[in-house]
């Protein structure tokens, strides 16, 4: 990447502008510090979904500035090496409560560029399972997970379906890696269904005002919360009950360490049957609703947006873009101030 804004590195007079050619060869250019990218810089990258991985200063230009973006394509790799990681991380914690995955790869054949996982076979029968079973095992693995860092997030990329999600690095702040994992997919709506004025309004509002009203809450005043393993793509059709053992399962995962709650957004919406009242409630009693218990409700509506966005851009004419809209809508005018009109 190069920028027009005026460098501010010394130049070198005798390489630049002397009268001869300098002894030894041109020094190869370094990789220097981090460099903060343009918000359109980010939109212009050429492949959708395209997660930047870190942008650092490359080199020298005289008249502007240069940097290396990394960057991680959404491409199948990503989805299946992504659901092997999150696949192992859940079976190590429970090994009854996922099957175990053995290997990821790439067919030989160049076109198209195809991946595959294998892992143990299961039965499916009843789906989603007994609300009872299911949530006491779903809670399990949310006590029983210890983060490798201590922090929210994973150490690779992670995708809901074929999206990509902001996973790929470890926060203390799980209010910073929500608002920043929000922000992706309102992105990738964005590039999906173009530019809705009103919809994008909502959405800054969200990300800047309800986020840190909601999330901060859970990491102050002598409050904390436990960076849990989640499945991340928790829906009716990503649950079953083993038909050999009768014991609930999960699978198709897209893995992370985040606030525990986070896993119900997902049930929220009321097309699953995860969101009757009998898996929330036996959940909650599996695992403590955290403080500020009276938020609860808002957090999950806060949650469910991630969801929802994600189902507007992988089913097309649904209507969950307008389902986002009102609901952010709701929650921002239930923020503790004079309510402002969405238009």
């Amino acid at each position: 990447m190069a920028d027009s804004s005026i460098p501010d590195h010394v130049i070198d007079i005798d390489r630049h502008g002397g009268t001869e050619v300098l002894a030894g060869p041109i020094p190869p250019p370094k990789v220097g510090g981090n460099c903060t990218l343009d918000e359109n810089v980010v939109k212009a990258l050429p492949v959708p979904g395209t997660v930047v991985l870190a942008a650092r200063n490359y080199g020298m230009s005289l008249w502007g500035r240069t940097a290396k973006i990394s960057t991680e394509l959404p491409d199948g790799r990503s989805m299946i090496e992504g659901e092997f990681e999150s696949l192992k991380a859940i079976h190590a914690v429970t090994p009854s409560f996922t099957p175990e995955p053995f290997a990821w790869g790439r067919y030989q054949k160049e076109d198209p560029e195809t991946y595959f996982l294998l892992a143990e076979f299961r039965e499916i029968g009843e789906q989603p399972p007994d609300p009872v079973k299911f949530t006491a095992r779903l809670a399990e693995v949310h006590r029983n997970s210890i983060s490798p860092t201590g922090k929210f997030g994973f150490h690779i990329t992670t995708c809901h379906a074929k999206l990509t999600q902001v996973t790929n690095r470890w926060d203390s702040s799980w209010e910073a890696l929500y608002r920043d994992q929000l922000a992706h997919q309102v992105q990738l709506d964005e590039e999906k269904h173009g530019i809705w004025p009103e919809f994008q309004h909502v959405c800054r509002l969200t990300l800047e005002n309800v986020i840190p009203r909601l999330l901060g809450p859970l990491q102050s005043n002598g409050r904390a919360i436990k960076p849990c393993l989640i499945h991340g793509d928790l829906w009716d059709e990503n649950t079953a009950t083993d038909m050999n053992t009768g014991e609930p399962f999960v699978f198709d995962a897209g893995a992370m360490y985040a606030h525990n709650e986070y896993e119900l957004g997902n049930w929220r919406a009321p097309r699953h049957r995860l969101s009757n009242k009998s898996y929330v409630e036996n959940y909650k009693l599996n695992f403590p609703v955290s403080e500020p218990e009276d938020e609860w409700d808002a957090r999950n509506l806060l949650y469910s947006l991630r969801f929802n966005i994600g189902t507007a851009i992988l089913i097309p004419g649904c209507n969950q873009r307008q389902v986002v809209f009102d609901d952010m809508t709701k929650l921002w005018n239930e923020e503790p101030k004079e309510p402002q009109e969405v238009k």
